[in-house]
């Protein structure tokens, strides 16, 4: 399963109220480290499907998400378990690391 995109109107049902964990990623366009970062967040969307729900916010499109998470640089990476954040990661990151940060 790709990559879910989060925006305002899906959050509540794609996060907030899910039960389960939920790998979300803060990215932009014009953002380096974002763009070496997302074909490792599609590869762990394939991956580990069904274990875990991978959702991408850009931060630009939704600029309500990106205040309410106070994300201030970007990559961000932040996961939620059952509606609630459990840590954020911010930076590049090799995969091993992100699928540590995951718990996968």
């Amino acid at each position: 399963m790709a990559e879910i995109k989060i925006t305002k109107e899906n959050f509540d049902e794609e996060v907030r109220n899910f039960k389960g964990t939920v790998l979300l990623d803060f990215w932009a366009g014009w953002c380096g480290p974002c763009t070496m970062l997302s074909p490792i967040i599609e590869e762990i969307a394939d991956e580990f499907d069904g274990e875990i729900k991978v959702g991408k916010v850009n931060v630009d499109e939704q600029p309500e998400l990106a205040g309410a998470f106070r994300v201030e640089s970007i990559p961000l990476l932040v996961l939620v378990k059952d509606g609630v954040i459990q840590k954020q990661a911010l930076g590049y990151r090799p995969k091993e690391d992100v699928l540590d940060f995951a718990g996968l």
